[in-house]
């Protein structure tokens, strides 16, 4: 068999494992991806299947328009159907610039597949290494160590790596042969970049001194996904037990009960269901200690993208926000109102307020006296009888009328602010933005 052979007869051999569903290529224009697509062009079966490409256009180089046109005209040429989307790439959350362009590509990707299409990555053997190594390096379990699936589900299809057994010269070989145009992309030579730095220096070290270190690393990544998957059974159904499906909190004690090999991987896939990610070693071992908080601790572990609250004994992810400290006073007359943590101020059914209100945020010391209560009271023992989270007290809207509190969200009313509802016969409510 001939070096032009290889790829194609490969590729074929995969579909014939994976029949019936259709076939959408992640095409960046890099040698990888480009020696997969031109070799899935030339099979019937896969232009059958109705074989297109994706390519993301993430802006953060000078030369991304000229490579989405590049795309463009490599896949009319093979007489294949081309989609290229601009992500906005957002590092807003702590993110280093990777992981945000991944993530922003990946909701494309999530969003375009079609019902029952795969979505087919050109990611080969060494690729594989290279996660694995990052993921030891990174002190991950089973779950980590396994490296990249060869399959998993995305948006209304699947993502599928055909190819996590083939070295990466079996690619460059098809690409050379067929003398194909491809994008080369400067920052794949930058060492910074902790990938970067592991595949041009550490290595070729590695296959100098072992030359089978591609092989035996993937093999152990083929036995720690099978041990890892084997755990899963376990870890989800500690997860039914331990989530509250209303508020999607989790059992803190509970889950620093478990052992290490259920509890590790249980966290992570609570956080990544809600589109966060997942701790290092050392901010989930912090987490660990203060999931033993006495009432009145309230932990917060931050990394970036993420940060867990440890309140009333349980783990609450959610994504960091901007304090609202800074942020100016709005009005409101009680159409739907955007507030600054995301959430929503309005009034139930839709009414007009005869006057406009002041939205201000908490800045210490603000009392308030509700109907019926014989008292006037500080927010920060109302917060606490009513179980408001405590990072949701800064965001809580308060409606002035004027200068007076005569509102706390929805939760406590002036005499002044009942009359003044039951005047519209409207009812304010308050929506937190998490």
């Amino acid at each position: 068999m001939g070096r032009n052979d290889i790829l194609p007869t490969l590729l074929f051999a995969a579909l014939q494992r994976r029949p019936g569903d259709k076939l959408c290529v992640a095409f960046s224009g890099g040698p990888d991806s480009t020696a997969l697509l031109h070799a899935l062009a030339h099979i019937p079966e896969a232009r059958a299947r109705g074989l297109r490409a994706l390519h993301v256009d993430h802006g953060l180089h000078a030369e991304s328009a000229r490579w989405a046109a590049h795309c463009r005209a490599f896949c009319a040429a093979l007489s294949v159907v081309c989609e290229v989307h601009i992500a906005k790439v957002n590092r807003s959350g702590g993110m280093g610039l990777e992981a945000a362009a991944r993530d922003a590509r990946y909701a494309i990707f999530a969003e375009r597949l079609h019902d029952n299409e795969r979505l087919v990555f050109g990611h080969h053997q060494d690729d594989q290494v290279e996660t694995v190594l990052l993921k030891l390096l990174r002190g991950a379990g089973p779950e980590g160590l396994g490296g990249m699936r060869v399959e998993r589900s995305l948006g209304r299809g699947m993502v599928w790596r055909p190819l996590l057994d083939v070295p990466q010269q079996v690619l460059r070989d098809y690409v050379e042969a067929h003398d194909l145009a491809c994008i080369l992309d400067p920052s794949n030579d930058d060492r910074q970049l902790s990938r970067n730095h592991l595949r041009h220096e550490v290595i070729p070290l590695l296959k100098a001194h072992w030359s089978q270190a591609a092989i035996s690393i993937t093999h152990s990544a083929k036995l720690c996904r099978a041990a890892a998957d084997t755990l899963q059974g376990d870890w989800l159904d500690a997860l039914k037990t331990l989530r509250d499906q209303a508020t999607g909190s989790l059992d803190a004690r509970g889950w620093l009960a478990l052992p290490p090999a259920l509890r590790d991987p249980l966290l992570a896939h609570w956080l990544h269901i809600q589109g966060l990610p997942a701790p290092t070693t050392a901010q989930r071992q912090q987490i660990e200690r203060q999931s033993t908080a006495q009432d009145g601790q309230l932990p917060c572990i931050r990394w970036p993208g993420a940060e867990v609250h440890v309140w009333k004994h349980r783990l609450w992810a959610m994504a960091p926000h901007d304090s609202t400290e800074s942020q100016a006073p709005l009005h409101w007359q009680g159409e739907p109102l955007r507030l600054p943590d995301g959430g929503l101020l309005s009034l139930e059914p839709l009414a007009r307020l005869p006057k406009t209100l002041g939205v201000r945020w908490r800045s210490g010391g603000e009392q308030i006296k509700p109907a019926g209560d014989r008292h006037t009271r500080d927010l920060r023992s109302l917060f606490q009888a009513g179980a408001i989270p405590p990072w949701q007290r800064d965001a809580c809207p308060l409606l002035y009328e004027e200068d007076e509190l005569i509102a706390v969200a929805d939760r406590w009313l002036s005499a002044r602010a009942e009359a003044l509802f039951r005047e519209i016969g409207a009812a304010p409510r308050w929506r937190p933005g998490r």
